[in-house]
């Protein structure tokens, strides 16, 4: 939540530091590290229902997520990493409407996040890379055995 210490990362070989929380209640730190580090800095937007979840998801704010995602690219953000937590470790799918949405209303570069089963759900994210959907995190579908890593892979 500082530049010295978003600094000393990159200093120590971190390729990218993603601010969370910071980005919703600081936004002159968004700003400074998007000017002295560009595009290393990443800002993770944690989402429950349109909003932005904070304080490690334990508080919900009253910033939409669109609205954090508008006013982060402002300050310089080129990418963020989209987490819908209602959906994350379930299994259940991603929340493709929501990322396509961010995807409408920014130039933003997407890593999403959150509920991903199986190759149908990375299939339907691969058809999003063109509006700046450009990766993924997989977790609980690879530990659970529902999608492997080499069927990930070959789908890109």
């Amino acid at each position: 939540r500082e530049i010295a210490v978003i600094e000393r990362l990159l200093n120590m070989g971190v390729s990218r530091v993603i601010l969370g929380t910071a980005a919703i209640i600081n936004s002159s730190l968004v700003a400074a590290a998007c000017v002295q580090f560009g595009e290393r800095v990443i800002v993770g937007i944690d989402a429950r229902e349109g909003k932005v979840a904070i304080e490690g998801w334990g508080v919900l704010s009253k910033k939409s997520t669109l609205e954090l995602a508008c006013e982060v690219e402002m300050l310089g953000i080129k990418r963020v990493i989209f987490t819908d937590i209602w959906r994350d470790g379930t299994l259940k799918g991603p929340n493709l409407a929501a990322i396509e949405e961010l995807t409408k209303a920014t130039d933003l570069k997407i890593i999403a996040a959150g509920g991903i089963r199986e190759a149908n759900d990375l299939r339907a994210l691969k058809k999003l890379e063109p509006l700046g959907v450009e990766a993924v995190i997989l977790g609980k579908c690879l530990y659970a055995g529902t999608i492997t890593l080499t069927e990930a892979l070959a789908i890109g």
